[in-house]
């Protein structure tokens, strides 16, 4: 996993505001795009960032193509970020 990568793509607000409305549940680029008030061409870009660090995963069902959190990735961060604990 590259945390540097993770860590700046979670640098943005607006990346940060996508995951929290995945977590609960799928949603297409329209949906997101009108929640978060900004073009289809501004989420393209957080978008590929975010996929490009494997936090968000997407596929296709009929004509929309849907956005997830991929949880394993966070899972992962949790851990490594662990380490770090007071704990000796």
């Amino acid at each position: 996993m590259g945390e540097t990568n993770i860590f700046k793509v979670l640098s943005d607000q607006q990346r940060r505001d996508i995951l929290v409305m995945l977590k609960n549940g799928r949603m297409n680029a329209g949906e997101i795009a009108e929640k978060l008030g900004i073009t289809p061409a501004a989420l393209s870009y957080h978008l590929k960032l975010l996929k490009s660090a494997d936090l968000v995963i997407e596929y296709k069902e009929k004509n929309f193509i849907y956005y997830e959190i991929n949880t394993s990735v966070f899972e992962e961060l949790i851990l490594w970020v662990g380490q770090f604990g007071g704990g000796k």
